[in-house]
């Protein structure tokens, strides 16, 4: 009799990948609530997430609000309803445009970085020498950058708001000819504070799913530097991934909820 190898069944090694990352998402979770609370390094990574998003997410910001507000003019001109471009334009940056350029600047720049730090410390062994020491590497290192990447992604959100809803505004009455009073009145009568609200939540969702996808790569290197390189690149784009998908479902379940605002 010959030996029985074990059978991998097709989406097995991806189920595993998934129960792993909600295993890693549910420790950390559990970990912002132990003490000592790693404040100095909490405020440190919250300032390197800053530094390197602040200014690419405002530029970001501006050609996709100039896009939106220019594109919604075109149509609301051809239908008649130029009145209600403000609305239109600034719900969906709001809504839409400023949480998902938001999480793709904090998953792309603060992310990426994340993922290499934490891998280089895995591929020299650091994170092993914390664990033989008696020290819970998920509560020292990943939780501090996962609280940092929520922190700074719903900050940034309210930014790229401002930024895009003013980028439109210009664009709409320089460029097109619109009128200020109508793309303002236009704004006040459709947006609702639930619009914001939805709008921070799914920054906060995006900023904690950045975090731990970018320490669960990190965490799991394929081995040396190319494997921690192969490791940033499979955690930007998962997470990519991941940010459209919930972008559905909230999207979703905040249309079905939320009633729309009467005129």
């Amino acid at each position: 009799m010959g030996e029985t190898g074990s059978i991998t069944l097709p989406g097995t090694a991806a189920l595993t990948q998934v129960g792993r990352l909600a295993t890693l998402s549910w420790e950390v979770l559990r970990a912002i609530f132990r003490r000592p609370f790693q404040f100095r390094e909490w405020i440190q990574q919250c300032w390197f997430f800053a530094s390197v998003t602040i200014l690419p997410t405002a530029l970001v910001a501006i050609p996709f609000g100039a896009v939106i507000a220019l594109q919604l003019g075109s149509l609301t001109a051809q239908i008649g309803a130029q009145s209600f471009t403000g609305a239109a334009s600034a719900l969906a940056i709001v809504q839409q445009a400023s949480p998902l350029i938001t999480a793709l600047l904090v998953a792309g720049a603060g992310g990426s970085a994340v993922c290499a730090d934490i891998g280089a410390r895995k591929i020299r062994e650091e994170i092993d020498a914390m664990e033989v020491l008696g020290v819970n590497p998920i509560q020292r290192i990943v939780v501090p950058r996962v609280l940092a990447a929520i922190v700074v992604a719903v900050l940034l959100n309210g930014l790229v708001s401002v930024v895009g809803v003013l980028g439109g505004y210009f664009f709409n009455v320089v460029l097109q000819g619109g009128t200020p009073g109508a793309y303002l009145a236009s704004f006040n009568a459709l947006a609702q504070v639930p619009d914001l609200w939805v709008s921070e939540i799914k920054a906060f969702l995006y900023g904690f799913v950045a975090g731990v996808v970018a320490a669960y790569r990190g965490l799991n290197p394929a081995g040396g530097p190319k494997g921690v390189g192969d490791a940033v690149n499979q955690a930007v784009v998962i997470t990519f991934l991941l940010l459209f998908l919930i972008n559905v479902v909230l999207t979703a379940i905040y249309l079905k909820i939320v009633p729309p605002k009467a005129l």
